[in-house]
């Protein structure tokens, strides 16, 4: 056995069941040993794609996923998705061949490109400790929750290895008991407040039972971020996502309250609307697993270390008598599909509200949707309504745009039971058009929706208002639906709710093919959220 069989295998043991990528020659014998050991391999038509499918899958699998680019220019062309999954902090393992020699084509400082994105970088150095290696790379992913860079040099890879003498203990990550001086403060702060809103975030995911008897027990209403909007599905308090993509009415509410608490959550700039969503006298506290997160984004009156499900435990067990808190009034139209607009559609365009709302309506309720970035993104992210936290999938740290449809493959193979939805401006699907063929490939019942005004509409409205020239962001009009039919989908093209009639169609057979709608979107105005964002530059 060489060094390649012996990496491929240890990662595979070590809880690696899924792999993404381009094979060149320089991982072609690492991929296939990971595949001999077991893993089921998914082959992408670009690195960049591979790393967002990879990233996806370990998001709504709760899995480590893998992924695997050959040396140097392989992977290169994956970094905006490493680096997205980097920010995300998406426990995932890069296998990378590499060259030592600075005179290679191929040679490019492949450990400097992962501190750069905030990956963790480890290398197999020698036989000797290539399998130590390759389980301390995965054990860094679940453990520390990091994206992690396994960079596997092709001389050594080459080099024999005898089999590894005993089985390896796949790696778990310990919950993180909190301190019981910071519960009682905690208590104490809930137990006082008569207006607590509960925020959560991608840390409390698994862990909405808990938080819903200690929101009923408190009196709070519940609201999530982006990256874990459906949590609280279907319950009567829940005001849905908090930040740039909440209803008015939710934003009312939220800057009401004496008492945010945000579990596992980082009360960044978006869920909070850069602090706008803090009222002046609110008391703010934070639970998180990871104490450098505690008031890393904004002032906090109480950070609390430790897990979520057990810090809300604990505080629901020290409680007491049942509070009616924020419980007392009515909630009114938290959801953006209840608040009143003018439909701006014509013959030839469909307000994105209209045609988001028909969606929704149509839609089975088991879906799961991944959104890619643009002007368009607050449209399908807050009227298309998602099952539970695995619904969404929201890779959205780095803000690139073009992640949207690899991010749909990776979370329909984590989620096969469920319909997979990716809605993609224009932009974004053309510029990774190549992972069409992926989806016809792995015979997806996959509905791709394009909110297309043939532009980068972000950087429209943003700068149309001084004058400036917009040329370089406009395009002349693209049949995207003609491009789809090409890899093989039924695809249609949308101008009126009508033309939805199609989908409904294609719903109802068998799927036996992906669907694309080019819906073609009035573009006249800004979406809600647009100026907040570009504020966050």
């Amino acid at each position: 056995m060489n060094v390649a069989d012996a990496v491929g295998r240890a990662l595979v043991a070590a809880g690696v069941r899924d792999v993404f990528g381009v094979v060149g020659s320089g991982n072609f014998h690492l991929t296939n040993a990971m595949v001999a050991a077991g893993a089921r391999f998914v082959a992408a038509r670009h690195e960049g794609g591979a790393a967002t499918m990879a990233d996806a899958y370990s998001r709504m699998s709760g899995t480590v996923a893998a992924l695997t680019v050959h040396q140097g220019c392989g992977l290169t062309n994956a970094m905006t998705g490493i680096a997205e999954a980097a920010k995300s902090r998406t426990p995932m393992v890069v296998v990378a061949a590499e060259v030592l020699e600075p005179r290679s084509n191929f040679y490019v400082d492949q450990a400097a490109l992962a501190r750069a994105v905030g990956a963790v970088p480890v290398r197999t150095s020698s036989p000797e400790t290539a399998i130590a290696e390759a389980q301390d790379a995965v054990a860094i992913a679940v453990r520390e929750r990091r994206t992690v860079l396994l960079n596997v040099p092709l001389p050594v890879q080459a080099l024999e290895i005898p089999p590894p003498a005993a089985a390896q203990q796949l790696p778990s990550r310990d919950a993180v008991v909190p301190d019981g001086a910071e519960v009682a403060a905690l208590t104490d702060l809930l137990r006082r407040a008569e207006k607590p809103v509960f925020v959560a975030g991608r840390g409390a995911r698994g862990h909405r039972r808990i938080l819903e008897a200690l929101a009923e027990r408190s009196g709070a209403l519940l609201a999530t971020s982006a990256v874990a909007h459906g949590l609280f599905h279907g319950n009567p308090w829940s005001l849905g996502i908090s930040g740039g993509f909440a209803s008015p009415r939710t934003a009312e509410l939220i800057r009401d309250a004496d008492l945010i608490v945000g579990w596992g959550c980082a009360l960044n700039m978006w869920t909070m609307r850069h602090g706008q969503l803090i009222g002046p006298d609110a008391t703010v506290v934070q639970v998180d697993d990871d104490a450098s997160a505690l008031g890393a984004h904004r002032e906090i009156q109480l950070g609390v270390t430790g897990d979520v499900g057990l810090t809300a435990k604990l505080a629901l067990d020290a409680f007491g008598e049942q509070h009616t808190g924020y419980r007392r009034i009515e909630l009114g139209g938290v959801r953006w599909r209840d608040v009143e607009y003018d439909d701006t559609s014509t013959a030839e365009r469909i307000d994105p509200r209209t045609l988001s709302i028909a969606l929704d309506d149509v839609l089975p309720a088991e879906r799961v949707v991944a959104v890619d970035s643009g002007n368009f993104m607050g449209y399908p992210s807050a009227y298309l309504d998602v099952p539970d936290e695995n619904g969404l999938c929201f890779t959205q740290a780095f803000q690139s745009i073009g992640l949207g449809l690899a991010t749909a493959i990776g979370a329909a193979l984590a989620q096969p039971h469920r319909l997979p939805v990716a809605a993609l401006g224009d932009g974004g699907a053309l510029m990774s058009a190549a992972e069409l063929d992926t989806v016809r490939r792995l015979g997806l019942p996959m509905l791709v929706v394009v909110y297309n005004d043939d532009a980068y509409g972000a950087e429209v409205h943003h700068f149309a208002p001084g004058g400036h020239a917009l040329d370089t962001v406009r395009f002349p009009p693209t049949d995207i639906a003609a491009i789809a039919q090409g890899y093989g989908f039924e695809a249609v093209t949308v101008r009126t709710a009508g033309d939805l009639a199609a989908v409904q169609d294609w719903l109802d057979g068998p799927r036996s093919v992906p669907m694309l709608v080019d819906a073609k979107v009035v573009a006249d105005q800004p979406s809600w959220w647009l100026e907040e964002a570009f504020r966050g530059h």
